[in-house]
């Protein structure tokens, strides 16, 4: 190939990678927020002649223990646990005291935790038991899912979805 033929080419592919990804992220989004209106969490994808190509799946985030305040928990370990706070130039919770903390938190599904010796329940200062990603989706394809989307795509089969169309102006 000449440069200026893969200059074009790698022009027009661009526009359309952009054109498609734009559209993917309308679509996903729109599938987002069908999935979590509709209260499903699992739906397959199939083509006219119902064949199935994929199945989309949404995830919940499972909720978790995170630091939201580190002043107050810092006060917090220092009366409960002083020897898992380090002074250096900056007063800090030792890492791997936190990581430990948070994932028995995380597990009890609050921002309480026992004392071992005494068996007090005591809640943590400045943690919070949330979600620490949103919700999302994921596509999963079954075998040979791809080809027959090819297939359908090239036979005109999926025309009633336009998924995307290139306008003077759009790419970038």
């Amino acid at each position: 190939m000449d440069l200026a033929q893969l200059a074009l080419e790698e022009a027009a592919l661009k526009a359309l990678s952009d054109t498609v990804n734009d559209r993917l992220k309308e679509v996903k989004a729109s599938m987002q927020e069908a999935l979590v209106g509709n209260d499903v969490s699992k739906v397959n994808a199939t083509l006219p002649d119902g064949t199935k190509v994929a199945t989309i799946s949404r995830t919940d985030p499972k909720p978790t223990a995170v630091v939201t305040d580190p002043d107050k928990f810092l006060a917090w370990v220092r009366v409960n646990s002083p020897h898992n706070v380090t002074t250096r130039l900056v007063t800090e919770v030792r890492p791997a005291y936190t990581t430990a903390l948070l994932a028995e938190m995380t597990a009890a599904g609050c921002n309480e935790v026992a004392d071992k010796e005494t068996g007090v329940v005591e809640e943590v200062g400045g943690v919070e038991i949330r979600a620490t990603r949103s919700t999302f989706h994921s596509v999963r394809p079954v075998d040979g899912g791809r080809d027959a989307i090819a297939k359908a795509w090239r036979a005109g089969q999926l025309n009633h979805l336009n998924p995307f169309q290139i306008e003077a102006g759009e790419a970038s």
